[in-house]
């Protein structure tokens, strides 16, 4: 039976003896630790020197580091040089292959898991292989290096940083005497930095002794990717809150075995003296042995995605929940916020709120940002696009650097341009609009309301509910889905919208797609309203009139899509027999902690609720850009929501929620406009005979 020593300046209590069999080969394995006593380690080499067949030497290759003490780095090759008659191994080589196995392991399992993560490498030139690939999924990568070995307040931001770093370093370290970087105090201030440092981290790389002197604040969320994690510091980081540790030390009979170690137990097995083992052997050897990293999760499964959403003010009256503007706006003439609004369209995106709490039924979690940019609808359509995607691509590259993994368009900046299209394709992270939950929520909240307020023939047995709907703003990307969608529960559905050749192609395409649906088309709303039981309103029409309310049906249903809204509250108080909805809001699931949005707490629009579905779901994709709506893709998300735990908000109008009691008050308003006859107009009396001969002279 060979012998098999590894020997590391690690805690003393963490040592073990086992007895295994690898490559065919019967090993003795021991771990002896000495406290951080290198004096220790050099006599346990010597010892061992001429008694094992292999060792392998515990030392990080950053041991010297200000968070390890100052230690002198040259001790190592100094320990390396005690060896010299048996097969030797610091681990390095099998280390970096391991790391980098890990984290591509995690990826492949988890699936996008480091996308546009934000990482902090506590060493990167020990790990430059890993920062290599790393960067294949995430650009946001840190380095801590001139903060742990020169007490530099800066961390390194890029690779290319990590490379100049690396090559003037040791000129700095041989002009700086050791007692100025190694001293009690730089190694309190190197600690206080890399803490700061952590929190804003989401991954942290390190060996694991170095994640010690950190507590909940700095890992309570976070990922770590390290090796030879023991059932004690498992421990540990479930008490600190960490989410998930991706452990690349192979696990043996129970215990985590430090590369160093298991790659002396290679060159035992192998024969093989120290640097004779190529990368073929591990790929072969590891391969055989059917080992892989581990994900170990110490407080239970959980996995936190991150988004980004970009909103913006809906007109002047926004502004005004800003303190100072809201102050001003008392006293100041209107033209000074006409001015102001304008001056806004040019500020540049900040973050307006973070978002939390967010739980699905699955046991996903996803966090977020909401980006705001200045621009009004009315300044948005006075400049030409690319004003606007310019500002969104800032917007973009900000949520990139906060980490978000795929970055939903509120409102206007949605529709504007190319609905989307040039923005995904120039921005760093995924974009969808939301247009396809617009839709869906859209119909959902107008059937829901449709049911309730009891109005139509109920439907025997299985037969649906007939109704006809309308559609304003039939040929715009929220107003095609919801008439591909209402065309499959709707008696008749009328199309209207000025375009008149895109409403003769939507038609065809419906036709096609829905055999023996009834379309009927019209430019504008006025000859078709009087009829209709829903009405969905989704125009981009700023403000502009789009329909007479005194026109619709005693009873009749309208949901109004458009941002601002088409139906602005003046034009709803003249009907209180009709029952005007702000399209569909969903409810989220989980405590969700946000700044206010208009909406009730845990109710968002349901382009954003959109965003957060794709988050939960792990699709960082381009799911709903351009003009065109999938009724594939609405259908899908609607599907998704349920299965994350996303419900109907309580039906709002244009003064807050509907009640049963508001919503009963309607109906029966509109029963009694039901009830009474239409005045007809009285006839003009025939005029007589001297009448007309008057008339004629006249």
């Amino acid at each position: 039976m060979k012998q098999v020593i590894g020997i590391s300046l690690g805690e003393r209590q963490q040592d073990f003896t086992l007895r295994t069999e690898l490559l065919g080969q019967k090993l003795q394995v021991r771990r002896l630790g000495t406290d951080g006593n290198v004096a220790e380690a050099g006599r346990l080499l010597r010892h061992w020197g001429t008694r094992a067949d292999a060792i392998g030497l515990g030392l990080a290759k950053d041991s010297g580091n200000l968070a390890d003490g100052g230690a002198d780095p040259r001790r190592a090759a100094r320990l390396r040089a005690k060896v010299h008659h048996v097969p030797f191994s610091n681990g390095e080589r099998l280390a970096d292959i391991l790391l980098e196995w890990a984290v591509r392991h995690a990826q492949s399992t988890l699936g996008h898991y480091f996308d546009n993560a934000r990482v902090l490498f506590f060493s990167g030139l020990a790990h430059q292989k890993l920062a290599l690939s790393m960067a294949e999924y995430t650009p946001n990568l840190r380095f801590a290096d001139p903060v742990l070995q020169l007490g530099s307040p800066k961390l390194l931001s890029s690779l290319d940083a990590l490379d100049l770093y690396a090559s003037g370093m040791h000129y700095v370290s041989d002009w700086v005497p050791r007692r100025l970087v190694s001293g009690p105090l730089m190694a309190q201030w190197a600690q206080y930095v890399l803490k700061r440092a952590a929190c804003h981290a989401t991954v942290l790389v390190a060996p694991v002794h170095q994640l010690d002197g950190l507590g909940l604040e700095e890992l309570a969320g976070k990922t770590l990717i390290t090796h030879t994690v023991n059932e004690a510091r498992l421990a540990a980081f479930k008490d600190k809150g960490v989410h998930l540790v991706i452990d690349a030390a192979p696990l043996v009979q129970g215990h985590a075995i430090d590369p160093s170690l298991f790659d002396a137990m290679l060159l035992a097995a192998t024969g093989r003296h120290g640097g004779d083992l190529v990368d073929d052997d591990y790929l072969e050897i590891l391969g055989s042995e059917g080992l892989q990293p581990r994900l170990l999760y110490p407080n239970g499964f959980k996995r936190v995605n991150r988004f980004a959403f970009v909103i913006h003010p809906l007109s002047q009256e926004y502004f005004k929940k800003v303190q100072p503007v809201e102050v001003l706006s008392r006293v100041s003439p209107p033209l000074l916020m006409d001015s102001l609004e304008k001056v806004m369209a040019y500020a540049p995106p900040f973050v307006y709120s973070r978002v939390e709490g967010i739980r699905s039924p699955t046991g996903v979690e996803a966090e977020g940002w909401l980006i705001a940019v200045g621009g009004t609808p009315k300044e948005i359509m006075n400049h030409s696009p690319e004003f606007t995607y310019r500002r969104l691509l800032a917007a973009a590259d900000m949520a990139r650097k906060l980490g978000a993994q795929i970055m939903g368009l509120g409102a206007f900046t949605k529709v504007v341009g190319d609905a989307g299209v040039t923005v995904a394709r120039q921005a760093p992270l995924p974009i969808t609009t939301g247009n396809s939950y617009s839709a869906s929520g859209a119909l959902w909240a107008a059937h829901d309301a449709l049911l309730r307020i009891r109005l139509l023939p109920r439907p025997r047995g299985k037969e649906r509910v007939r109704f006809k709907a309308m559609v304003v703003g039939a040929t715009g990307a929220i107003g095609a889905a919801c008439a591909r969608l209402l065309v499959r529960a709707a008696e008749e559905v009328y199309l209207v919208s000025p375009e008149t050749a895109k409403l003769l192609a939507l038609k065809a395409a419906i036709e096609q797609e829905s055999p023996g649906a009834k379309v009927v088309l019209a430019a504008t709303t006025g000859r078709d309203l009087p009829q209709m039981d829903m009405v969905v309103t989704a125009t981009s029409g700023a403000g502009k009139k789009v329909l007479d309310i005194m026109k619709v049906k005693p009873g009749c249903v309208i949901t109004d899509v458009a941002r601002p809204l088409d139906l602005p509250p003046s034009e709803v108080a003249k009907r209180p027999d009709v029952l005007v909805i702000e399209s569909g809001e969903i409810q989220l699931p989980g405590e969700v902690h946000m700044k206010n949005i208009g909406l009730p707490r845990g109710v968002v629009y349901a382009c954003l609720a959109e965003t957060i579905v794709l988050a939960l779901e792990g699709r960082f994709e381009n799911f709903t850009v351009g003009r065109q709506i999938e009724w594939a893709k609405v259908r899908e998300i609607y599907q998704l929501g349920l299965k994350h735990g996303m419900k109907l908000a309580a039906i709002s109008g244009v003064h807050g929620e509907f009640s049963d009691e508001d919503i009963a008050r309607v109906r029966e308003l509109a029963l009694a406009a039901r009830a009474v006859p239409k005045s007809r107009p009285r006839p003009r009396p025939r005029p007589t005979a001297p009448a007309r001969r008057r008339a004629v002279k006249a």
